[in-house]
């Protein structure tokens, strides 16, 4: 039987680009959507799920069970960006981010863990971010909700790894997706003290994502990590500089890191 595969987040961007992949290398990709019937041109099937509903996330999970009979592979890749001084962020946008970044990642893993138990095989891979490495300014909650992944990851892999499951992370850096056009901008607000870096580090933002790899990078690195029977704990996947910015981060003392991103934002 073909593998039975589960994407948050399929209808566009990464995640469209990853079930397309692996639709074509012969895998059975179930993606998901908070509203399927708005997308008429998916190459595989859409299921209903919003990561930040429990009976949501449970009725897509026995969906594609009673369907296929299995779940062989889990892909968190629904999330949702945000920007702004952390001043100025409303709690709530705060709140419905970790919801969607970090707290329904962790639901799905709880949803598909009996399953992937019970087959005695499974593979869990977490899309996180190279922001979620290190703090970035105005886009601070992202790297917090990104780097809480990548930590809640490197636990449960150690918990679940008796049971024939395999857990990794994935960060990718910037790629030319919708994901600016979804995120969360706290408003750049008239005589705000933030006004005037705020405005020009969203502006260096967008065009970050703008000029971003092909997403078709990703899909192929997913692939990859499928076809290896022991993933490794985190990789990375993105242009080189943002990649190395882990290692200097590693290597180099804060203050003088803490000058470089300064440097970078132009700050």
């Amino acid at each position: 039987m073909n593998k039975v595969v589960l994407i948050t987040g399929g209808s566009s961007g990464i995640g469209k680009s990853i079930g397309e992949f692996l639709h074509h290398n012969g895998y059975t990709v179930y993606g998901t959507s908070r509203n399927p019937s708005r997308i008429a041109d998916s190459l595989f099937p859409l299921v209903q799920l919003d990561v930040r509903d429990t009976l949501s996330i449970q009725n897509a999970i026995q969906e594609i069970v009673h369907k296929s009979h299995k779940i062989d592979i889990l892909i968190n890749n629904a999330g949702v960006g945000i920007t702004g001084p952390v001043e100025e962020i409303p709690m709530e946008e705060i709140k419905n981010n970790f919801e969607t970044n970090f707290f329904g990642p962790i639901e799905l893993m709880k949803a598909v863990l009996p399953h992937m138990r019970q087959q005695q095989s499974g593979l869990i891979i977490n899309i996180t971010s190279i922001a979620g490495y290190m703090g970035l300014p105005y886009r601070g909650i992202y790297s917090a909700s990104k780097g809480a992944l990548e930590l809640i990851t490197e636990a449960m892999r150690m918990e679940v790894k008796d049971f024939g499951v395999k857990i990794t992370n994935v960060a990718p850096g910037d790629f030319a997706t919708n994901i600016a056009a979804g995120r969360y901008h706290a408003p750049v607000l008239n005589g705000s003290a933030y006004e005037v870096p705020y405005g020009n580090t969203l502006k260096l933002m967008d065009d970050h994502v703008d000029s971003g790899s092909n997403p078709n990078q990703m899909a192929e690195a997913i692939y990859a990590i499928i076809q290896d029977s022991n993933p490794k704990i985190h990789y990375k996947v993105g242009a080189f500089m943002q990649k190395f910015s882990i290692v200097l981060k590693r290597i180099l003392p804060d203050k003088v890191y803490e000058k470089m991103l300064l440097n970078h934002y132009k700050l």
